[in-house]
C-alpha cells in the first residue's frame, strides 16, 4: 500500500532550517551542486519553492549554511594533541568529509557570511598552528599549503576513472594493453611493477603527501625561513 504524502500545511509546520539544510545537502551529494535549485528541494520537501524562504534567505544563505553543516563534520584539532599530529588528524578529516560531500571542494572558503561552524574550525587551526610555535606569518603560509594539498588531492582523487584498489589494477591492464613499451616505458614500468601489485591503492597516497607537507612545515617553522 503506497504511504500518502503528508498535506502540505503539515509539512510546513515540520520545516526547519536544519532539515532544510540536511536535505539540500543529500541532494547535491546525489546530483552535485549544479542541479540543486530552491524548486526542486521544495519539491523533496513537500512545500512550494516560497515556502523555504522562512527559513533561508536566499539561495547564497542556503548554500553558506550547507558548508557551515559540512565544516560541522570536521574533526577539530584536539588540543590534547600535538600540532602535528592535531593537523594530521583533522587534515584526513577533511578528506573524509570531501569524499562524502564533493560539491564542497571549491566552495569551502567562499562564502561571505560564514556561519559558527566554519568560524569555529578556522580559529582552532589557526590556533593549533600559533600554540605549535609557528609566527603569524607561517601560520598563514601553513594553513594555505596544507589546505591546497588537502583540496587538490580530492579534486584530483574524485576525477580518477576508477574508485579502489580492484577497478585501478582493471583500468591499468586496459592501459597497458594499448601502451607500447618502448614508447612509454616509465608508464609501463609503473603500472606494471606498482598499480598491479597486490594491495595498491591510490587513496593510500594521501596520508604520504600529507606528512611530506607536515614535515615540511616543521622544518620551515624552525628555520623561521617564511618569516620574512
Amino acid at each position: 500500500m503506497t504511504a500518502k504524502r503528508a498535506p502540505a500545511t503539515e509539512a510546513r509546520l515540520r520545516l526547519n532550517r536544519e532539515r532544510v539544510l540536511r536535505t539540500a545537502i543529500r541532494l547535491a551529494d546525489e546530483g552535485g551542486i549544479e542541479r540543486l535549485t530552491m524548486r526542486k528541494l521544495g519539491e523533496e520537501l513537500g512545500v512550494e519553492a516560497m515556502s523555504l524562504y522562512n527559513h533561508v534567505s536566499n539561495k547564497e544563505d542556503l548554500l553558506n549554511g550547507m558548508i557551515d553543516a559540512v565544516f560541522g563534520e570536521i574533526e577539530l584539532p584536539s588540543h590534547g594533541d600535538d600540532w602535528k599530529t592535531a593537523m594530521r588528524k583533522r587534515s584526513v578529516s577533511v578528506r573524509d568529509m570531501l569524499s562524502r560531500h564533493p560539491w564542497a571542494n571549491g566552495l569551502m572558503d567562499s562564502g561571505t557570511n560564514p556561519g559558527p561552524a566554519t568560524l569555529r574550525h578556522h580559529d582552532r587551526v589557526l590556533g593549533t598552528f600559533r600554540n605549535g610555535g609557528f609566527s603569524i606569518a607561517m601560520t598563514a603560509h601553513a594553513f594555505a599549503a596544507l589546505d591546497s594539498y588537502i583540496y587538490g588531492f580530492a579534486r584530483q582523487e574524485k576525477g580518477l576513472p576508477f574508485d579502489g584498489g580492484e577497478q585501478a589494477a582493471a583500468t591499468a591492464q586496459t592501459m597497458l594493453a594499448h601502451l607500447p613499451v618502448d614508447e612509454y616505458p616509465y608508464l609501463v614500468e609503473l603500472m606494471a611493477k606498482h598499480v598491479l601489485q597486490r594491495g595498491y591503492d591510490y587513496s593510500n597516497e594521501f596520508t604520504f603527501g600529507l606528512d611530506l607537507v607536515l614535515d615540511g612545515l616543521e622544518r620551515a617553522r624552525d628555520s623561521g625561513q617564511a618569516d620574512a
